[in-house]
């Protein structure tokens, strides 16, 4: 008979691997970076998961984000964050309501995911169009979470304000040790289920004539989507995280060749754009959200503006401007 797990020494163990590595790993190998560069603020430990959280967030939202923008489900992104928004306002309203003490970002992965299925079910079985079922569920959980807002008069406005826009300095190691542990479900779930994703996205019907269950992939994908948006929304905050799902999905679309090359580019986009926005954020003051989707934006910008130039070459022979998006390879597929 197999005994019980002990789910409180499990966690006691998970906690301290993540101290260990945060401390006496990757805490150390920063310090050391800082010493060797007099860059101080390497050395912070909240500056540390700062960095830390971003580049979770630049492998996970290009690696989800590249198969929605490819399958036109990009605001899906947008739609799961205000309803995240939603969860964290039951969170809040129902501790200060009820004297509990549940974790916001629970709340919020629970109706996040709940609403990803919730949309699935919309386009699927009630006939309705995805771009009306997105309206409609987005500004039915931003108002969700108004209304709790003001049923407490207020009271849990404060609390909310750091998932609204994002902050450093509320970066803890708890949510180092979610976005890590996302990281690598999503790394994990999506390598597993690359052939049939990508069968899916760029040919649903033929993936159903392969019979290809295009269901379970279509609420896997979105409850991936609903997963990276929960866990990246204390960094980035609600309004802006659906950006990293897009922008340098978007920016890498110009220059790849086929949809590796866009991954890895998106990846790539996303790394630099949240290691300049945090830096930027900073030594400025400025919010981080904010900081790292306009570094993002600048990235797709740079990308434009080469497109325009005559004669210029991306990464092959060919020149972008010889192809449309469609065209981008689908390697890594069945024939």
């Amino acid at each position: 008979m197999t005994p019980p797990i002990d789910y409180v020494a499990l966690v006691s163990t998970l906690s301290g691997l993540l101290e260990w590595f945060l401390t006496d790993a990757y805490g150390l190998g920063m310090d050391l970076l800082a010493d060797l560069t007099g860059i101080r603020m390497l050395g912070y430990p909240y500056m540390q998961r700062a960095y830390l959280a971003v580049v979770c967030i630049g492998v996970v939202g290009p690696l989800v984000g590249t198969f929605l923008v490819h399958r036109e489900m990009a605001m899906i992104g947008d739609t799961l964050a205000h309803t995240a928004f939603a969860g964290v306002a039951v969170g809040l309203f129902a501790n200060a309501t009820f004297s509990l003490s549940l974790p916001p970002l629970a709340t919020a992965l629970v109706v996040a995911v709940g609403t990803a299925l919730l949309v699935e079910l919309l386009i699927e079985y009630a006939g309705t169009p995805s771009d009306t079922s997105l309206a409609i569920v987005l500004t039915g959980g931003f108002a969700v979470g108004s209304v709790l807002i003001t049923a407490t008069d207020g009271g849990i406005s404060v609390g909310i304000d750091a998932y609204l826009f994002g902050s450093l300095a509320t970066v803890s190691k708890g949510n180092v040790g979610l976005l890590l542990a996302m990281t690598g479900l999503v790394v994990g779930v999506v390598g597993a289920t690359y052939r049939p994703l990508l069968y899916v996205t760029f040919d649903e019907t033929a993936a159903r004539a392969a019979r290809i269950d295009v269901s379970f992939y279509n609420r896997l994908m979105v409850v991936l989507t609903a997963a990276v948006v929960v866990s990246a929304m204390q960094i980035l905050g609600v309004i802006l995280v659906a950006a990293m799902l897009v922008v340098p999905v978007a920016a890498a679309a110009r220059v790849a060749r086929t949809f590796k090359q866009s991954l890895l580019l998106a990846v790539l986009a996303a790394e630099f754009a949240g290691v300049v926005g945090v830096t930027v954020s900073y030594h400025y003051g400025l919010a981080a959200g904010g900081s790292i989707v306009l570094a993002a934006i600048g990235v797709y910008v740079v990308t434009l503006a080469l497109g325009a130039v005559p004669d210029f070459e991306w990464l092959g022979p060919a020149k972008r401007s010889d192809r449309s998006d469609p065209a981008l390879e689908a390697d890594g597929g069945e024939e």
